[in-house]
C-alpha cells in the first residue's frame, strides 16, 4: 500500500554494488528546456542521485524558482540563503551548500522564494551572465580537496538570465524531450540561445545530451518523437527512454527522488541506465571522440 510519508523516511545510505565510471575533469552539465512539463527537474534531480550512488561526487544547484528539486531532494525550509542570494553577492556558495540525506556523496545549492525576484534584480548588475559560473569557479577553489565530479544546474523553464547564467556557467547542456505532442516546438529557439550563449560567452559549452521522457512505447506518437530525435541527435540521445511512470511522480511527494521512493520500479531503473550511460560517455568527451556506442543493458544493484 502507498503508506504515510512518515513510513518512507529515507533510512541508510544508498550505494550501487558496481561503482559508476569516474570522469578524468569535472562535468558542469546544464539541464534545460524552456517547456515546462518535460521531466527536466525530474530528470536533474534522479541522475544525480543515481550517479550519488554509484560512487561518484555530486552537485545540484536549484535554478528554478519553484524549488521542485529543492522539494525532491527534502528542503522543505525555503527561507533559508540559497542560490538567490548567491546570485546577488550576499552569500558564497559555500555558505548555502547541504548534504542531502540518504546519499554518500551529493550536495545541493537550494531555491528559496525569493529567487522568483532574481531575474529583475540581475538586470542593472555588472556581468550579469557571469554571476553563477564566477559562484561555481570561487566555490571549486574552495572545496578543491574534496572535489566533485558532476555539478547539475536545474533551470527554469524559460530563456531568461536565469537559463542563460546556467548556459555561461556549464561546459554541457542536457535536453529533456517529452514524449509527447509539441514536444519539439521551442527546440529551435532553445538552440539558438544555445548557439548565442556559446558563441559570446561560453566557447566550450557542447550540446552533449538528449533524454527522451514521459515514454509510453504503446503510442505511435511517442515512437515517432523518438525516431525523429534519433534521426537529428543521433550522437547525443541517450537512447534509454524514461517511461511515463506513477512512481516517478509520485517521488517528489515525499520529498524524495525516485531512487530512493521505489529503486525497483521501472523509472527508476531506467533512469539508472542512463546515468550509467551518461557517466560511460564522459571519457569520450574528454578524449574528444565523436562516436559512442550506446547499450541498453545495464546493471542495478
Amino acid at each position: 500500500m502507498g503508506g504515510s510519508r512518515e513510513t518512507r523516511a529515507v533510512i541508510g545510505t544508498r550505494r550501487l554494488k558496481e561503482a559508476m565510471d569516474r570522469p578524468t575533469n569535472l562535468r558542469i552539465i546544464t539541464v534545460a528546456n524552456q517547456k515546462g512539463g518535460v521531466g527536466k527537474t525530474t530528470t536533474t534531480v534522479n541522475l544525480a542521485a543515481a550517479l550519488s550512488m554509484g560512487g561518484l561526487r555530486i552537485l545540484v544547484i536549484d535554478l528554478d524558482p519553484q524549488g521542485n528539486a529543492s522539494t525532491a531532494f527534502g528542503s522543505e525550509r525555503r527561507e533559508n540563503p540559497g542560490i538567490y542570494e548567491v546570485l546577488l553577492g550576499e552569500k558564497t556558495m559555500a555558505e548555502c551548500v547541504q548534504r542531502v540525506k540518504g546519499f554518500p556523496s551529493l550536495e545541493c545549492i537550494y531555491s528559496n522564494t525569493a529567487l522568483a525576484q532574481a531575474e529583475i534584480e540581475l538586470v542593472p548588475m555588472v556581468a550579469r551572465e557571469m554571476r553563477l559560473k564566477e559562484a561555481i569557479e570561487e566555490f571549486i577553489a574552495v572545496r578543491a580537496a574534496e572535489s566533485f565530479d558532476y555539478i547539475f544546474i536545474d533551470c527554469p523553464p524559460s530563456l531568461g538570465l536565469l537559463t542563460i547564467n546556467a548556459l555561461t556557467a556549464a561546459k554541457e547542456m542536457l535536453v529533456p524531450i517529452q514524449c509527447e505532442y509539441y514536444a519539439l516546438e521551442g527546440l529551435s529557439q532553445l538552440l539558438k540561445i544555445f548557439e548565442l550563449v556559446k558563441k559570446r560567452l561560453n566557447p566550450e559549452l557542447k550540446l552533449s545530451t538528449f533524454v527522451l521522457t514521459m515514454f509510453d512505447g504503446r503510442t505511435r506518437l511517442a515512437n515517432d518523437v523518438a525516431d525523429e530525435i534519433r534521426k537529428h541527435y543521433p550522437d547525443e540521445l541517450i537512447d534509454i527512454p524514461i517511461p511515463r511512470a506513477v512512481r516517478v511522480s509520485e517521488a517528489p511527494g515525499f520529498n524524495q527522488t525516485v531512487m530512493t521512493y521505489d529503486a525497483s520500479s521501472p523509472g527508476a531503473i531506467a533512469y539508472m541506465l542512463v546515468a550509467r550511460e551518461l557517466a560511460k560517455r564522459a571519457k569520450a568527451f574528454d578524449s574528444n571522440v565523436v562516436s559512442i556506442n550506446y547499450k541498453r543493458e545495464g546493471e542495478i544493484a
